[in-house]
């Protein structure tokens, strides 16, 4: 089932999701439709906050949907090693049509629980760690715009209000 990816300035998106201690058939239903979701959107990433549940849970998919090995499934996820810097551009589906490029590491390690509460660690370089480093955000309640300057900040933030009151966004 597609769920509605909620926009910004949502409440939820700028709050902690809480940690998942249930791992059941209805949470494994939730990550399906989270997956459907982010496939309809052309997402690579999609945060539990981004469907309104205030939940740590997270799934990625650099091939967008072309290579079932390439799903993951983070749950209660958190980066344990981070290592270099990058500084590319970015988007969010919580922020659509907005690009801006933004600093990040270039290899971190995370540990988090699949869908079956099996804990793991892995690494990610490059897209990889863009995608795993803004989705942690998500669940942390950061938004990509507050790790831009403040001028490129500002200008999306009018250009958010302006499309508001257009009842466009």
């Amino acid at each position: 089932m597609i769920l509605k990816v909620v926009k910004y300035p949502e409440p939820v998106l700028s709050q902690p999701g809480e940690p998942v201690t249930e791992f059941n058939d209805e949470l494994r239903e939730f990550v399906a439709d989270m997956f459907e979701t982010m496939y309809a959107a052309k997402g690579i990433g999609l945060a539990a906050p981004q469907v309104a549940v205030s939940k740590r849970i997270t799934v990625i998919d650099l091939s967008n949907g072309k290579d079932p090995e390439q799903k993951l499934v983070l749950i209660n996820p958190e980066v344990i090693a981070r290592e270099g810097r990058q500084y590319e551009e970015e988007g969010c589906l919580s922020f659509p049509d907005i690009h801006e490029k933004v600093q990040r590491a270039e290899k971190v390690t995370i540990r988090a629980q699949d869908e079956f509460g099996e804990w793991f660690e892995m690494d990610g370089e490059e897209l990889l760690s863009r995608a795993f480093q803004h989705e942690i955000d998500h669940l942390d309640g950061m938004l990509f715009i507050f790790r831009m300057s403040a001028l490129k900040r500002d200008m999306i933030l009018r250009r958010i209000r302006k499309a508001q009151r257009e009842g466009t966004w």
